[in-house]
């Protein structure tokens, strides 16, 4: 249970930060600045909780080290869930910080860092261009965190290379889909938002899960060649 908690509060944060860096000041930081946000939210909370958990805060991580075997089934539903009811938290915190800003109009108005593709997009990326861009980010994001997590030895860079890592997903994928590589961190803002952010949630699920399969499989038959 400590583990799943961890996670939970591990989801959270980096669901508060970067969504609400997004939401709140995402004009004055540009996407370099939101993507630093995210990034720099998972170098936190892997200093605290990496020991316990190992600091997945993300449903697309924990399913490739599943298929890497390094967690068992129980324990990969599980914290999912808990992701996911972390990046809801997360998200509800951040609707009431900005509903007592009245000048941000209201958490709707700010779109609270959602995902999107069309319309939702800065280019206006299509749905297949989206699921692209997310399969192929989800993968490195994950191939990174599963290759840097390997070896105890790396454990006392593992935390900065896996945020910037993040971060530097996010500065392609920030004017693309908004960048998601993170299912719960999808779903938090579109149930709140509704309408189009809830419509097009399944991309922000789908090429994600896809994204971190690949990266599981190909790492895994990579490393047993190695071994």
């Amino acid at each position: 249970m400590k583990r799943y908690i961890s996670e939970l509060l591990g989801t959270m944060v980096l669901v508060l930060f970067g969504c609400g860096s997004a939401a709140i000041a995402g004009s004055v930081l540009g996407n370099f600045g939101i993507a630093m946000a995210f990034g720099l939210s998972i170098i936190a909370m892997a200093y605290v909780i990496g020991d316990i958990s190992g600091c997945h805060v993300n449903p697309a991580v924990s399913i490739g080290m599943w298929i890497d075997g390094r967690m068992e089934t129980k324990d990969l539903l599980m914290y999912i869930v808990f992701q996911c009811i972390g990046a809801i938290i997360g998200i509800a915190l951040l609707a009431v910080i900005i509903n007592c800003a009245p000048t941000l109009g209201g958490y709707t108005a700010t779109g609270l860092g959602q995902n999107g593709f069309g319309s939702a997009s800065s280019v206006e990326l299509n749905a297949m261009g989206a699921i692209i861009v997310e399969i192929i980010l989800t993968f490195v994001f994950v191939f990174t965190v599963l290759g840097v997590t390997k070896k105890a030895e790396n454990s006392a860079v593992a935390g900065i290379v896996i945020g910037l890592t993040l971060a530097f997903v996010h500065i392609l994928g920030i004017p693309l889909t908004g960048t998601s590589v993170n299912p719960a961190r999808s779903l938090a803002p579109a149930l709140f938002l509704g309408g189009q952010a809830l419509e097009q949630l399944w991309v922000f699920i789908l090429a994600p899960v896809i994204g971190a399969i690949i990266a599981g499989v190909i790492y895994r038959v990579l490393s047993a060649e190695e071994a």
